[in-house]
């Protein structure tokens, strides 16, 4: 095979690759949207599962309410990893942090293979 012949065999299989993820994840997005309202898909070799992470999300202008205009800057993009950090160097107080808290939700489908049910059983 020339190298101009694998370039073709390459970009046909990265834009084969790229239809199959967008109707993955299209197909994924309706499933997921169907559990979220009860449903519970399964088919001959799996059972659907969604699995939720939440994550906390501080908006800017309460975030600056509470804490002023230094603290603010200081986290200029609220991080949470640097929020945690304040806390814990005792620069911020963060009783208040649940307050103004947003808790983002994250729904993943994960496949969950019905012989592998069988055996933990």
């Amino acid at each position: 095979m020339t190298l101009d012949e694998k370039l073709e065999r390459f970009a046909v299989l990265r834009d084969t690759m790229e239809g199959l993820r967008a109707e993955k994840d299209a197909l994924g997005e309706e499933i997921k949207a169907a559990m979220l309202r009860g449903a519970k898909p399964e088919c001959e070799l799996y059972r659907a599962s969604l699995r939720t992470t939440r994550t906390p999300v501080y908006p800017v202008d309460r975030f600056r309410e509470v804490y002023g205009d230094a603290a603010t800057f200081e986290v200029a993009k609220i991080d949470n990893k640097r929020v945690k950090e304040l806390v814990e160097a005792g620069d911020l107080d963060g009783d208040g942090l649940h307050k103004i808290a947003e808790v983002e939700e994250r729904h993943s489908l994960y496949l969950v293979a019905k012989t592998q049910e069988k055996e933990a059983v």
